[in-house]
């Protein structure tokens, strides 16, 4: 926006200091702002006590130089991993059933591409919602979580997907356990398995908030520095003004 030339000097000094500020405050908020990718979860039948539900995950790309190569899905009490099948995967996945769940893995995705794949239950929980905790980890190494759950009201910056159940249909009773429903752990377990064990924790989640927090300070620290800098530029600027206008 152009300053009006019939401003007092002062004046036009301190409309720049604002446009300054909102610029910069602007590129803060940006900065601080939270990643907009997140992983999701729907059902062809949400509804409690439903049987052969198929459940869609859609995990959204966070990098544009990487790939998904696995993804870790704990399943939420009242799915055994032994209820689970894949239905459809990236060309090349395969389903391993874990103590907890299931991973699905195979050769990485083009960067930027999410992450999609389906499987079937053979029954919902009853329940009102169910919470899908999911590990994402890219060709490069880097691992995503998206573990944590609403508390207090807050919302939380790395949610779970959740599914929202409706209430079960009139005379719908559980299904007996499946012959498959315990699933032994892996003797020697993956990296990714301790991954998703050390997500679930709050301490993990805690140093994660930290981390980002730290960032975010730093950010604000230097923009409110560069402020001060024009700041103190402008009043010098006056100042000198004031003494070389004649009495």
């Amino acid at each position: 926006m152009p300053i009006p030339k019939s401003l007092h000097p002062t004046a036009r000094i301190g409309r720049r200091l604002s446009l300054a500020g909102a610029a910069a405050l602007t590129a803060t908020l940006a900065l601080a702002a939270p990643a907009s990718a997140h992983a999701e979860v729907e059902a062809d039948t949400p509804q409690a006590l439903a049987e052969n539900v198929t459940l869609s995950f859609v995990s959204e790309a966070e990098s544009n130089s990487a790939g998904f190569t696995e993804l870790r899905i704990v399943l939420p009490e009242g799915i055994a991993p032994g209820d689970v099948t894949l239905d459809e995967a990236p060309k090349g996945w395969k389903l391993k059933l874990t103590s907890d769940g299931y991973s699905i893995a195979g050769p990485a995705l083009k960067p930027g591409a999410d992450g999609e794949h389906k499987i079937k239950v053979r029954q919902l929980p009853d329940a009102k919602e169910i919470a899908f905790k999911t590990v994402e980890t890219y060709s490069d190494g880097k691992v995503s979580r998206w573990i944590e759950l609403p508390t207090g009201g807050a919302e939380p910056e790395q949610p779970a997907p959740v599914l929202k159940l409706k209430a079960a249909a009139p005379g719908a009773k559980a299904a007996s356990p499946s012959v498959a429903e315990s699933v032994p752990p892996s003797p020697t377990p993956s990296a990714t398995e301790s991954d998703i064990a050390a997500a679930g924790s709050e301490t993990d989640a805690k140093a994660a908030e930290t981390g980002d927090n730290s960032s975010t300070g730093v950010t604000i620290g230097l923009v409110l520095a560069a402020l001060a800098l024009l700041g103190a530029g402008a009043w010098w600027r006056v100042q000198r003004r004031n003494t070389s206008s004649p009495s």
